[in-house]
């Protein structure tokens, strides 16, 4: 079925055509959205996209912006920069996936493309258009859990390193492993729900201890096992956040680890808590009152699942079309880059981190 288009008729194109940029393709197509083409690198990316969409396929990105007003990026993380700078000069609107880039000095520089552009940019943490993630974000601005001060935030798998080999697992491209992939995704949303507070210090420690395994088991990849030394990632990390006012954030992400998986999020206030898992939509809310006589009350708060890509895509051509605020900003993107970065160089040196100096 074809999701009613709200959306206006703005000639859209994709780069990156491997699955997420089919995956962003699907929903174009669904909202309405003038799909004119796609460009990747490779000659059978862009013949499987051409025949698949009936929409032209380009060989060089200039090309392609010379046909749209919209582009959506889904290239390694190496590639952001050159195709998003590109099109922040054009002053095109930009969809692009997370994170924001390689590198923190890469992602800077976007920021800076970005700022100057007159065209909307959106970043692709589409996990806060999940309906539980919206419920809440209601509750807690009409103040039910009172002052917000704490989110756990996990996103563990057990074993799900993506295809040793592919640009994931090399770090010259991916510039990182789990701590980059879904790691972004954990602490965008807990800043998100805390209301993007100053982040002051970072510490933390990132592993590698499964995808650099000979023996490595498991039961199922995405991708091929090109085996351990196409890995040079980390594939766990364990860190903590600290921002203004006393708010903080622990986190858990990991590709492979030996304990039951997670996707579990805490966020925890002066009023009451909330639980909510990444992947089944369930909300549960916690509290505590002495009305009558002393009682624990935990809620059960069900939702329809959604398509958060889809619901994404909408609030950007909505920004386009209306102006306001797309979602996800690239100052707010470059903030989790900056602590991804701070992570990372904790890990190496042994030693808390103070944002600035990351």
């Amino acid at each position: 079925m074809t999701r009613e288009s709200t959306s206006p008729a703005v000639p859209t194109g994709i780069v990156g055509l491997g699955n997420i940029g089919h995956h962003h393709a699907e929903r174009l197509v669904d909202l309405g959205v003038p799909l004119v083409g796609g460009m990747d690198v490779s000659a059978e990316a862009r013949e499987r996209f051409a025949t698949q969409y009936s929409a032209t396929s380009y060989a060089d990105h200039h090309a392609l912006y010379d046909d749209v007003d919209a582009v959506v990026i889904t290239t390694p993380n190496k590639f952001h920069e050159e195709y998003a700078v590109a099109a922040f000069e054009r002053d095109l609107h930009v969809l692009l996936e997370k994170p924001l880039g390689h590198t923190v000095e890469s992602a800077a520089r976007i920021s800076e493309a970005a700022a100057k552009s007159d065209g909307t940019c959106m970043i692709g943490f589409n996990n806060r258009f999940m309906n539980a993630v919206k419920l809440l974000e209601n509750r807690i601005e009409r103040g039910d859990l009172g002052k917000v001060t704490h989110v756990e935030a996990n996103y563990v798998r057990r074993r799900g390193i993506p295809g040793r080999g592919s640009w994931f697992t090399r770090g010259e491209i991916s510039g990182g492993g789990a701590l980059i992939d879904l790691g972004v995704h954990a602490i965008d949303l807990s800043l998100y729900l805390l209301g993007y507070p100053e982040v002051e210090e970072v510490s933390g420690v990132t592993r590698s201890e499964f995808g650099s395994r000979e023996e490595y088991s498991y039961l199922e990849m995405w991708g091929d096992d090109q085996g351990a030394a196409a890995f040079d990632v980390d594939d766990s990390a364990s860190a903590f956040v600290r921002c203004a006012g006393d708010r903080t954030i622990s986190l858990e992400v990991a590709w492979a680890t030996n304990r039951p998986p997670t996707h579990e999020f805490v966020v925890r206030g002066t009023e009451a808590a909330a639980r909510f898992d990444l992947l089944t939509n369930e909300l549960t809310i916690h509290s505590a009152s002495a009305d009558v006589t002393d009682h624990m009350l935990d809620t059960t708060v069900e939702t329809r699942e959604n398509d958060t890509h889809g619901d994404e895509q909408a609030a950007f051509f909505d920004a386009i079309e209306n102006g306001g605020d797309a979602g996800s900003s690239v100052e707010e993107a470059l903030t989790v880059q900056r602590i991804v970065d701070g992570i990372y160089r904790s890990s190496e040196n042994g030693r808390s981190v103070a944002l600035d100096d990351a």
